[in-house]
């Protein structure tokens, strides 16, 4: 029996009545903790991911894929540039022994198709990935007692952290022990550090796939990262992620395969609520395309300048028959770009968008 896919159609958005004030009162959290982290740094920084552990230049090869994936940018076989950045989660820069959710985000150059923000001159799709599937605070009240959490680790010394997410693993381990799922969040906290080339990404909330609804994630690929999945780093000092990266494509490459995981129950499969895991049983996740990553330089002083600096990843960067769904994905449309301004007009630096591959230093 062929599987029947959930349609997309804007009435799978519910907008809740306190939505307004919610994302007022959390733009104004996360701009605080801007100026707080410009002020220690005397520098702009992301306020999600702000610290950078490479910049890599690749390629997105999409194949003949069945009807039913022929969708947005994957709806005919192509091969797209790409320039990816890998990060940490927090909003401010902190060591490497403090564990944290990793970041992939995906810039995907020369997309056509009809733009999701007015007045959007770039032709470029972003993907926003992390290595957590879900959000345990998956909802936009939710979130905004998330950040005010984050927000107060983040002030935290380090060995308090430390101490924290050390505490979350033990935590984690006794709610495993009695068969309960530990949340999302508490997972991120008690993240070991484990090679984040390794590591499978996600989008945790939904996005429009064309005529569908899926969430998008990016898996190890080719053997050399498969085999760094789960493995320890051993001991970590302040720049260690940078340093695992620079190294590997030194020499190496790596391939990533993107996947789509399709909507077909909205019940059990939620838009609105990024805590709720799609089961695997319901909808598997699909391949749709390759990622490619060549030998390279990935973090060079031109390329982290232009990256950190100029560049900016937005999941509402990109085509309609993309767009992002659910009230946590909403709330970024303003956020995204009130730290955005932030960044560029503190830092005195343009905004940039590459309009091909060879924007971006070696």
């Amino acid at each position: 029996m062929a599987q029947t896919y959930i349609g997309y159609s804007p009435d799978v958005e519910v907008i809740g009545e306190d939505e307004e004030r919610l994302t007022a009162e959390i733009l104004e959290i996360m701009a605080s903790t801007n100026r707080k982290a410009f002020e220690r740094h005397r520098h702009a920084v992301r306020d999600a991911h702000a610290k950078s552990h490479g910049f890599l230049k690749g390629e997105l090869v999409v194949p003949e894929l069945p009807e039913h994936l022929r969708q947005g940018l994957f709806a005919r076989p192509a091969t797209y540039s790409v320039v990816i950045r890998l990060s940490s989660a927090p909003g401010d820069i902190h060591s490497d022994t403090i564990p944290a959710p990793r970041g992939m985000a995906i810039k995907v150059i020369g997309v056509e198709g009809e733009r999701l923000l007015p007045g959007d001159q770039g032709g470029n799709q972003d993907f926003l990935l992390v290595n957590i599937p879900i959000l345990s605070f998956g909802t936009i009240g939710k979130y905004r007692q998330l950040i005010g959490l984050l927000e107060k680790n983040a002030q935290n010394p380090a060995f308090l952290q430390r101490a924290m997410a050390g505490v979350a693993r033990g935590v984690e381990a006794a709610v495993e022990a009695v068969g309960v799922e530990p949340g999302a969040t508490l997972r991120g906290l008690a993240r070991d550090n484990d090679h984040l080339l390794g590591e499978t990404y996600h989008s945790m909330a939904a996005i429009r796939f064309g005529d569908f609804i899926a969430k998008i994630s990016a898996a190890p690929l080719s053997d050399n990262v498969r085999a760094l999945t789960g493995k320890d780093v051993g001991t970590v000092g302040d720049s260690t992620m940078r340093d695992l990266v620079v190294e590997h494509f030194r020499e190496q490459g790596a391939e990533y395969q993107i996947q789509a995981q399709l909507c077909t129950d909205l019940e059990k499969m939620p838009v609105e609520d990024a805590a709720v895991l799609w089961p695997e049983e319901l909808s598997p996740h699909q391949p749709v395309a390759t990622l490619r990553i060549s030998p390279q330089d990935a973090y060079s002083p031109a390329r982290r300048v232009y990256g950190d600096d100029g560049l900016s990843f937005n999941p509402w960067h990109g085509i309609r028959e993309h767009q992002p769904l659910g009230s946590i994905m909403r709330v970024r449309i303003a956020a995204y770009e009130r730290s955005v301004r932030y960044r560029h007009e503190m830092n005195a630096q343009p905004r940039v968008e590459p309009a091909s591959i060879d924007a971006i230093p070696d």
